[in-house]
């Protein structure tokens, strides 16, 4: 496709020989254990991958977004969408804001390690009683002289339990709703923080934590931009983080079919290849159809992203349509496989699991919709980020 130049197929080459030989092996230990060992995040920090969009200065490469592309589609081919999670949560979602918001002093101790892979971070905005509402949030950080004390909590944080420190959205003005909320940085071993592992039906290899604070003492200085802009900053990186998982879930879907091509090359039925069968290549002709029409809507949209536009609708209509062609595709596959489709010495069994949480995580699909609609029915504009 005329959006990859020869640097960019010779980066996903380069990568997808480091997942083949680092990652792969590894997977279905690390699913089994359900968590990923500290050695691999300083193997990706040392390959660069956690610095493909960020600066020069502190260690990143500053690339274009079609490597994040590429980066996001290969990691899914370890069909593990819960190592995938955690490995893109921290250079997409924890350094996205501090190489937005944060400032220099800030940098150098969180943004540049996270970089290296010396640490490695998660963002914390979702809580028990508000899910997708943002401005719902509960979360306190009461200013007393030289720190904030932050009581509350937060759930189905990827990376939440053994990151070394959190963004954590929090009230600061508890008589405001979206206007009162700020972003803090608190390291993991600050006293009063505790986390606990959730159980889950996939992502089995990253660790998706629930939180706890109890007068937790957080420095001033922590404070990630301006006091009680959060809910803008969140709002403003909302974009960037659909499309992510847009290309995760159509990859996924792109992957699924490539095992399934395989598999019914090779089975036999009735005395003949499955391939064979009309019901069947039919359907696969009905899935590769739809596949290629939103990697191409998808591509085109990461592209406009890409030149700096503010993609909020179309950004939203990609998460909507890619996530449930990946729960549609994933299933159809998984049937064709038959029985063996339900056991877990098989790929489609955990990309089943797995691609369960497009429709939910990052923004359910109404909410989806709902962002659509009124962008669409009520003319809702959103001003692009200065």
């Amino acid at each position: 496709m005329y959006y990859f130049t020869e640097d960019h197929h010779l980066f996903r080459q380069s990568l997808r020989d480091f997942l083949t030989k680092e990652i792969k092996p590894h997977i279905n230990e690390w699913e089994a254990k359900k968590e990923i060992p500290r050695n691999v995040w300083k193997k990706f920090g040392d390959m660069g991958y956690f610095g493909l969009a960020q600066p020069e200065k502190y260690g990143g490469s500053d690339l274009d977004f079609f490597y994040t592309v590429i980066y996001n589609e290969e990691l899914m081919r370890l069909n593990s969408g819960g190592f995938a999670a955690a490995i893109v949560a921290h250079p997409h979602l924890a350094l996205t804001h501090l190489n937005a918001e944060a400032n220099e002093a800030q940098k150098e101790k969180y943004l540049r390690p996270g970089i290296a892979g010396e640490k490695f971070g998660c963002l914390a905005i979702t809580e028990p009683s508000g899910g997708s509402d943002v401005a719902a949030m509960r979360t306190t950080a009461i200013k007393k002289a030289d720190h904030y004390l932050v009581n509350g909590s937060k759930t189905f944080i990827t990376n939440g339990v053994l990151s070394d420190f959190l963004i954590a959205a929090v009230k600061t003005d508890t008589t405001a709703k979206s206007a009162g909320i700020s972003l803090i940085i608190i390291d993991r071993e600050t006293k009063g923080l505790s986390a606990t592992k959730l159980k889950k039906l996939g992502w089995q290899a990253s660790d998706t934590g629930e939180i706890a604070f109890d007068d937790v003492k957080v420095p001033i200085e922590n404070l990630l931009g301006q006091e009680n802009q959060g809910f803008y900053y969140i709002m403003q990186h909302f974009a960037s983080e659909r499309l992510i998982l847009a290309i995760g879930a159509v990859a996924a879907a792109e992957y699924a079919l490539e095992c399934t091509l395989q598999y019914i090359n090779e089975r036999e039925a009735f005395g003949r290849k499955l391939k064979k069968f009309q019901v069947l290549r039919h359907r696969i002709a009905q899935m590769a159809s739809e596949i290629e029409m939103n990697k191409a809507f998808l591509y085109g949209i990461c592209y406009r992203f890409n030149n700096k536009e503010y993609v909020v609708k179309e950004a939203a209509m990609t998460k909507l349509l890619a996530t449930q062609l990946s729960d549609r595709v994933i299933t159809d596959c998984l049937q064709m496989y038959g029985g063996y489709g339900f056991m877990e010495d098989y790929p489609m069994a955990r990309m089943f699991r797995d691609s369960r949480l497009g429709t939910i995580g990052g923004g359910t699909s109404e909410i989806m919709c709902e962002i659509i609609a009124k962008m669409l029915i009520d003319t809702q504009t959103y001003a692009k980020p200065v």
